[in-house]
Parts: C-alpha cells; sequence; structure tokens
C-alpha cells in the first residue's frame, strides 16, 4: 500500500501532461477571464474543472495535466477575472461571498467557462465538471441550473442548496467525495444532500473519508491526506470511464 500511494504522489508533482496547455482569454458579460485548456486529442471528453478560493493556480493546472495525462480534454475555468488571484485570506472570503451572494453571476460565469471550452473545440456533449471546495460548491450550482452534462463531482465541496432552489432540474450523474472530519461542511449538510438526492430520484454516489478534514487533496497543505486523495483520485478516474464516451 505505502508502495502504491508513493508511486501515486510521485506521478502528481511530475505529471507534465503529454499535451501542451494553454492559457485561454475569454470573456463573460464584458469582462476578461483567464482559463487554461489541454487536451490530447479533438475527439476527447472534456472535463470542467472549476478553482477552489485561491482562484485559478498552479494546483489545478497539475489536477489538468493529470487529467490530459489520462485522455481527457481539461478546460480550468476562471470565475474571479483575469489577473484575480486572491493570496489573502480577506479576499477569498470577498471573491467567493459575492458569488454565494449572487447565484445567477455565478451560473453565467459556469456557462461562460463552458462557451469558452467549445471555443476551443471541446465536445461539450460529453463533459463532466468537477471542482474543490468553492469549486465543488459551483459545480453543485450548474448540476442545479440544469445544465445537461453528464457528470457532476465534488471534492470536499460546500454541500447545502440556497433557500428556494432544489435538484429538481439536475441531469447528469453526481459524485461527492468528502472527508468525514470536515468542520467546515458538515456530515449533516452530507446527508440532507443524500436525503435530497434521493427524494428527486437524481443518480448519485456519495462517499466519504475517515479522518479526511476540509481540503483533504490539497497536496502540499497541512490539511492534505495522501490516502484520502488517493482513494478519491481512484474513485473520480473510475467515474469518468464509466461516464463518458471514448
Amino acid at each position: 500500500m505505502k508502495q502504491i500511494t508513493t508511486v501515486f504522489l510521485i506521478l502528481m508533482a511530475v505529471s507534465t501532461a503529454s499535451a501542451s496547455g494553454e492559457t485561454v482569454p475569454y470573456m463573460v458579460d464584458g469582462k476578461p477571464f483567464e482559463g487554461y485548456f489541454i487536451s490530447p486529442s479533438p475527439k476527447a471528453p472534456l472535463i470542467l474543472l472549476i478553482h477552489d478560493w485561491d482562484g485559478l493556480t498552479d494546483y489545478e493546472v497539475k489536477r489538468g495535466n493529470m487529467l490530459a495525462d489520462l485522455g481527457y480534454s481539461v478546460f480550468a475555468a476562471d470565475l474571479f477575472g483575469a489577473g484575480v488571484r486572491p493570496t489573502e485570506l480577506k479576499d477569498k472570503r470577498r471573491l467567493t461571498s459575492e458569488l454565494y451572494a449572487d447565484r445567477g453571476k455565478m451560473r453565467s460565469l459556469l456557462q461562460g467557462a463552458l462557451e469558452a471550452a467549445k471555443s476551443k473545440g471541446a465536445d461539450i456533449q460529453n463533459a463532466v465538471a468537477m471542482g474543490y471546495c468553492f469549486g465543488g460548491t459551483a459545480v453543485l450550482e450548474l448540476a442545479r441550473s440544469g445544465t445537461d452534462l453528464k457528470g457532476f463531482v465534488t471534492f470536499h465541496g460546500g454541500l447545502q442548496t440556497p433557500e428556494g432552489q432544489s435538484h429538481a432540474k439536475t441531469k447528469g450523474n453526481l459524485l461527492i467525495l468528502h472527508g468525514t472530519a470536515d468542520t467546515n461542511v458538515t456530515m449533516d449538510h452530507f446527508a440532507t444532500l443524500a436525503t435530497e438526492l434521493e427524494e428527486k430520484q437524481i443518480p448519485h454516489e456519495m462517499i466519504t473519508y475517515s479522518g479526511a478534514p476540509h481540503a483533504f487533496s490539497v497536496f502540499g497543505s497541512s490539511r492534505y491526506r495522501e490516502d484520502a486523495d488517493r482513494k478519491s483520485w481512484h474513485r473520480f478516474t473510475g467515474f469518468l470511464t464509466e461516464t463518458l464516451d471514448r
């Protein structure tokens, strides 16, 4: 087991992807944004990747490259704006709070990212959206909007459904990967979402990892948990194989 985990960490550290990634400037509602796109083939299935509250950083680029190595096109969206990559806690809270308070704007930014991916030749009809932390919250917002993707995946994302919303319009399959030791997004939130998805008959799979806190997959951080990261990534890539056409 230790050998497998070590190999996994080495792959994350050195992954450069056989394809070449590129920065993609795009506009949403007249404002500039800057995503990242990488594709090993014009026919590769698409992963729409949504960043955490740090904005689109090297972390998302590395994850995108890892997915490209597995044969997927990846468009890493930018929900904060070109050049906006917060480092101070107050700025991260302000930027995410603005989007939490304006779900219409959040949805518009997500749709804008999909359109930007399409403009690069990505197949948005054969696509899955995935996100980390804040990005996971955004992915569920995209799902509730009724966007017709094949799947929606969250890693330690916010799970609460905003007042006045529901998953009645959700399409595709949901995969929720969560830490049991997450004190930001509690197991009560996890159970409430499970109940709602079952009531709405939304296909879903929800997994928790013991001892894993919030942001357990962010390698290099004090919250990183190797075991939970390896297991959740393995399930995620299996989900992609099951869900997308190759």
